[in-house]
């Protein structure tokens, strides 16, 4: 007696079959291939959710910086990322796009922050390719990061750190024994200079969050 083999358990997807007569006969499984096909769109429809996702149109207001009543939307890349962390860590850690408090900040060390952003921020434009300013994306970014230079910081500086820091110079020299903080509210037109200096400072930390949700993809 011929032993019965055992049929394999696990179904095949494409079966192929060469019959005495030479007829060759072809069977494909239909549950596998459906599962396949199933997987594959699943995994397309999960693919185009997490890129859309990524790709998704971020837009910036200017008035909530400050500087216009434009608003600017546009689809970012990578590089629009990287410009966006380097100008967040550079507000991050000076004393330019954190809250100012008069009380404790000295004023002339802010004017030296804010000068140093200045000069970083010409620097990271400077060092960008050509061929990514031409981006519609990064042309934007750039071109807020410039408008908060000349229409948020610039006025200011403009118009009272040259003056407060010749008075506060010749200040310190005869009261050497008062401190910094306490000299500086000396200022003639402390209140005003004050007023400006805040709402600067606002302005520069509602740019810092902007930065900041661009770098999360948010």
């Amino acid at each position: 007696m011929l032993n019965q083999s055992t049929p394999d358990a696990t179904p095949n997807i494409i079966s192929i079959v060469l019959t005495d007569d030479w007829t060759l006969s072809i069977d494909v499984a239909t549950v596998p291939v459906v599962v396949a096909l199933a997987v594959l769109v699943f995994v397309f429809i999960a693919w185009k959710l997490w890129t859309t996702r990524r790709i998704s149109d971020f837009e910036i207001d200017g008035a909530e910086v400050g500087i216009g009543d434009f608003k600017m939307a546009f689809k970012p890349n990578d590089t629009d990322r990287q410009i966006a962390y380097s100008i967040w860590v550079e507000l991050s850690t000076r004393k330019i796009g954190l809250p100012i408090d008069l009380d404790h900040d000295v004023l002339s060390e802010v004017y030296d922050s804010w000068y140093n952003f200045f000069g970083v921020t010409r620097e990271l434009v400077k060092t960008i390719p050509v061929s990514k300013v031409r981006s519609d994306s990064t042309g934007k970014i750039i071109k807020l990061s410039i408008e908060v230079l000349n229409e948020g910081l610039r006025p200011h500086l403009t118009q009272w750190q040259a003056r407060y820091r010749r008075w506060y110079e010749h200040k310190i020299k005869d009261n050497f024994e008062m401190s910094p903080q306490d000299i500086q509210k000396d200022f003639p037109e402390y209140d005003a200079l004050s007023r400006d200096l805040l709402a600067v400072n606002n302005q520069l930390i509602k740019y810092r969050e902007k930065m900041n949700e661009l770098v999360a993809g948010r």
